[in-house]
């Protein structure tokens, strides 16, 4: 059995890449708690177990003194089996791991497995299984059992049961490494993707600029008729991908961002990242969006906060400041200038109340008012009249003073 232990050692070490070491090392713990089943011995004694490195036999210790049982032998032998099938399973863990933690943020491959309180499992080509979370796929998207399906690799975690593999079809990402791997001049880093903004299963914003001059970034992401850009799209299930030139002008990028919606000016806030856009009535709707999705996608594109409005919603809302103003304007004037009837000399009770009673409210609709009008009251005359009104007109310049 010694030579034997020592020769599955050595295999292991070279098929499997663990240790010898190690695997010693774990098989001496192992037998160590073995031991302390199998024998009756007080707490503050030491049990040793070694392991021979040369001839691979296994001898244990109770303090200073040998053990030597019928059963260890038996015990010795389990034990080693368990621990080598123990770290073979760690190791297939680690390399499945290892394997796909460097993927991470690529585009796996694999077909449907089952099905799981709404997740997907997939099977990854056999080696390992990925889970596809419910909040990770597209919407209204479905899928068969034993279909293919591919996906984008999250994240790899470290769990009991093995590895956890982390997929995403709705990830921005997703649509990012498409592009990669469909158009050629993104590959060979002719063309960048610059920005991208989703909403995963309806439309997907993409921005994209050519380090080239003479190769158009547009283009070469939609291909002959339209061909690059389609095979996305029926790998997205319909999805709406819009392609936009990225420009460091940002009116240009701003504009482009909002296609397929024409802009008729851009005002900006630079050190807020707010930008007015002023369409005509018939690109609002356009403009915005299906439940504002394009305006909400090509803000996230640009970095900026963007307000839509019309030239027709605009010139009305000038207007309608213009006369608030004014308005206000004239409140304050009659409340600066707002004197009573009770102000003028010669206006007793009966005459306060005639003026009253013929439109003459205030003092300032008398100062306004001429002699004829005020000799139509009744128990005003010629003299009265130019009196009143001289005096009315005396309270303003005193005032304006």
């Amino acid at each position: 059995m010694n030579g034997e232990l020592l020769a599955v050692l050595e295999h292991m070490e070279r098929e499997k890449g663990i240790k010898k070491d190690v695997l010693i090392e774990a098989v001496e713990a192992a037998l160590v708690s073995a031991v302390k089943r199998i024998i009756d011995v007080k707490p503050e004694v030491e049990i040793k177990v070694t392991l021979d490195r040369q001839t691979g036999k296994i001898k244990a210790f109770a303090g200073e003194e040998e053990i030597k049982s019928e059963g260890f032998g038996r015990i010795a032998a389990s034990t080693a089996k368990q621990v080598i099938i123990q770290k073979i399973r760690e190791a297939e863990k680690d390399v499945v791991f290892n394997e796909f933690n460097a993927k991470v943020g690529e585009i796996v491959n694999g077909t449907v497995y089952r099905f799981e309180k709404g997740n997907i499992i997939v099977d990854l080509l056999g080696k390992a299984e990925g889970i596809l979370p419910k909040s990770e796929q597209i919407p209204l998207e479905q899928f068969r059992q034993g279909q293919r399906i591919s996906a984008y690799l999250c994240e790899v975690k470290r769990e009991v049961k093995g590895p956890q593999i982390i997929l995403s079809r709705a990830h921005p990402a997703f649509v990012k490494k498409l592009f990669i791997l469909e158009i050629p001049e993104i590959y060979e880093g002719v063309v960048e993707i610059r920005s991208i903004a989703r909403q995963a299963g309806e439309r997907t914003k993409i921005a994209v600029w050519s380090k080239d001059e003479k190769v158009d970034a547009m283009g070469s992401c939609v291909g002959m008729r339209g061909a690059r850009v389609k095979n996305i799209v029926t790998e997205l299930h319909g999805e709406r991908i819009d392609i936009v030139r990225y420009s460091d002008d940002i009116h240009a990028y701003i504009a482009a961002s909002l296609s397929p919606a024409e802009v008729s000016e851009i005002k900006l806030d630079k050190e807020n990242k707010k930008a007015l856009v002023i369409v005509n009535q018939d690109q609002l709707s356009l403009t915005i969006g299906k439940h504002g999705q394009n305006v909400r996608l090509a803000s996230k594109l640009v970095g900026w906060e963007l307000d839509i409005r019309t030239k027709e919603a605009l010139e009305e809302k000038e207007a309608s400041k213009e006369k608030e103003e004014a308005t206000k304007t004239n409140q304050t004037e009659v409340q600066e200038t707002d004197f009573s009837l009770d102000d003028l000399d010669g206006v007793g009770e009966k005459t306060k109340a005639s003026l009253i009673g013929a439109g003459f409210w205030d003092i300032q609709s008398i100062a306004s008012a001429s002699n004829e009008a005020l000799t139509k009251v009744k128990g005003i005359g010629k003299m009265k009249a130019k009196k009143l009104i001289d005096q009315a007109k005396g309270f303003f310049t005193q005032h304006k003073e």
